[in-house]
């Protein structure tokens, strides 16, 4: 049963990806920010008309008290969004802003759809309609401005538009059944068309999503790529404080075309993948990890990283010791770093990435050339090293 319900509520309301949660929340609060305003003022400006019509058998509280106490929440919520509340400022706000609404607006539709019911049950049969037809164009216009909030919506036709239908269905009046018949058609057709768009548009930002994460990311590793790369480097030199310095550090892995040889470009590609998610994990938080293409990665560590410079490359290359088990192979990788400082090896991110590109294709002929040595003259390594 309670497996039963979840769904039908999840179908009702079906979650936000994570993933374009914040940015829905902002739209939502932008756009609903922008309609309220001329919603509010619409509704105050039509309670002297209700007060007029109503009818002289209702209760005082319930035909003054009750639609000066809507005035008052309309009043109230119009000087609200007047001031500069900037909703869509950030999502912490956005869903702030979500939330008050969703409640504000419930508050004001229990006051409603109880003037309504009450007045409907003390007026005299000519004037009864006028209560359904003045609550359904307030509510259904409402529940229009709380389009892009799902929940909000859903809790203004429950509050607002079931009571008086099934007032009306049940009166026996041949009138009434209309009415409610057309609340009901109405009311659907607005909470489909409701879904429909909200639906477009969380496919229209989670595409976006998609697409951005395509330009700014490696599709084999999900690493960064380098054009984030160089637009943190050109940030971090932007900011031009000469006591927080940086590290940039250039990885390329050791007679990886070898292994893509001998394997095939499918363990390759998993080793890879393998090699970026140790060089995320030694990085931490302690800076970005990007693939520059083929073999070769880098790593940007923070002014505020916990790794020095100096310990930069054992750090990396100390992630890189276990070997790789991969389709059952087991594949051990060695990989050559070039590290450059900012300001001292460059004060530009280009600069920066030469001086550390410099450093690396140092470091691979020299480990070529001791390879090429230790290939030549095996017996003078033994004496050596013995």
């Amino acid at each position: 049963m309670q497996s039963a319900i979840r769904q039908f509520l999840q179908r009702l309301i079906p979650p936000i990806p994570e993933a374009v949660r914040d940015e829905f929340a902002i739209l939502s609060a932008t756009r609903l920010q922008s309609q309220s305003r001329a919603l509010f003022l619409a509704m105050f400006l039509t309670i002297p008309f209700v007060l007029y019509a109503s009818s002289a058998g209702s209760a005082l509280w319930i035909r003054y008290g009750m639609p000066l106490a809507m005035a008052s929440c309309c009043l109230i919520g119009y000087i609200s969004l007047i001031k500069d509340r900037n909703a869509s400022g950030s999502p912490e706000l956005a869903h702030k802003f979500i939330a008050e609404a969703t409640f504000f607006s419930a508050t004001i539709c229990v006051l409603v759809s109880i003037w309504c019911v009450l007045s409907w049950v003390h007026a005299p049969a000519d004037m009864r309609l006028f209560y359904p037809f003045t609550l359904a164009m307030g509510s259904l216009t409402t529940i229009y401005t709380l389009a892009t909030i799902r929940l909000a919506a859903i809790l203004n036709i429950i509050i607002g538009i079931m009571p008086i239908t099934i007032i009306l269905l049940l009166s026996g009046d041949p009138v009434g059944w209309s009415a409610a018949a057309s609340l009901i058609m109405v009311t659907t057709f607005l909470f489909r068309l409701i879904t429909q768009q909200n639906d477009q548009s969380i496919r229209l930002l989670v595409l976006q999503h998609e697409m951005r994460q395509l330009a700014h990311t490696d599709p084999l590793t999900g690493l960064f790529n380098r054009r984030v790369l160089a637009e943190h480097l050109e940030r971090q030199i932007a900011v031009e404080d000469h006591k927080r310095a940086f590290t940039v550090a250039l990885i390329d892995l050791d007679a990886f075309k070898p292994i893509n040889d001998q394997f095939g470009h499918a363990v390759g590609d998993q080793l890879l993948v393998e090699v970026a998610s140790r060089l995320q994990r030694a990085c931490s938080d302690n800076g970005i990890v990007a693939r520059m293409g083929g073999d070769e990665f880098a790593i940007l560590l923070s002014p505020d990283s916990t790794i020095s410079s100096s310990a930069c490359a054992d750090h990396i290359l100390a992630a890189l010791v276990p070997p790789c088990i991969v389709q059952d192979h087991v594949i051990r990788i060695q990989a050559s770093i070039g590290i450059a400082s900012w300001p001292r090896d460059g004060s530009t991110a280009n600069s920066l990435l030469e001086a550390a590109d410099q450093q690396l294709y140092a470091v691979k002929n020299y480990t070529d050339a001791t390879n090429v040595f230790v290939a030549k003259h095996p017996k003078k390594l033994r004496s050596t090293t013995g």
